[in-house]
């Protein structure tokens, strides 16, 4: 029963991923923590969440100057992740997902977006980026504040999705190694990740065949009602 329960919950995160092109481990992080510690579920989910975060980063056109241009950000990213992840599993995790989940839930349903002016980044980039690695160190959850934060830059949509996608991948790779470093990310975990891609992928394609028949506005804000619901059930708990 945990393996099909695990199998599904991949398989509904993957089709989120394939409709909006994120929330694959904010989705499966969120119901695998119903049933498992969130780091835990994060390990599950390494190998899927980097294939899919490359796959996304690969596919824009500007790969290099955004890179160029998000460094401080990124190393922020690293650094914080690795900072949170190396002082161990902490017991109030759950509580740091719930609301994490249930405000960027809520942040999606108002339709609010904040604005960075240019002269801000500087600084702006790299303390989202120390945020957003301290709470993933602690949740596996790498998608507040690092998301409404490239928002609020006015990207283009194609800029948008691969500094996600950028910003997904390096912070997966350094929950990673920290996790190789506490013993929790060994030949099994690694096996039983790997494994993990099949569903995600299922997922993928079934969310990719449902965007060309669902109106994606319909289908984000059931996303963020989800995510919403799923950040107060954690606070509840």
């Amino acid at each position: 029963m945990t393996i099909l329960f695990i199998a599904c919950v991949l398989i509904l995160a993957g089709l989120v991923k394939g409709v909006t092109g994120m929330g694959l481990p904010t989705v499966a992080i969120a119901l695998l923590s119903l049933r498992m510690p969130p780091l835990q579920a994060a390990a599950l989910l390494i190998v899927p969440s980097s294939v899919t975060n490359i796959w996304q980063l690969a596919a824009g056109p500007a790969l290099y100057p955004l890179f160029q241009r998000f460094r401080p950000l990124l190393l922020a990213v690293c650094i914080g992740t690795c900072g949170a992840g190396l002082l161990g599993g902490a017991p109030w995790s759950g509580v740091v997902l719930g609301v994490a989940l249930a405000g960027y839930g809520l942040l999606g349903l108002t339709g609010w977006r904040m604005r960075v002016a240019p002269s801000a980044e500087p600084w702006a980039g790299p303390v989202a980026g120390a945020i957003t690695g301290l709470l993933a160190g602690v949740t596996g959850v790498f998608v507040m504040p690092v998301a409404p934060y490239l928002q609020a830059l006015n990207l283009s949509k194609d800029d948008l999705i691969q500094a996600l996608g950028m910003a997904f991948t390096v912070g997966t790779l350094a929950l990673a190694v920290t996790l190789t470093l506490r013993g929790e990310w060994h030949a099994t975990a690694a096996g039983g990740s790997l494994l993990a891609l099949i569903p995600s992928i299922v997922g993928m394609q079934l969310g990719q065949w449902l965007r060309d028949r669902m109106a994606p506005a319909v289908f984000r804000r059931c996303f963020f009602l989800a995510l919403l619901a799923l950040g107060l059930h954690q606070l509840l708990r």
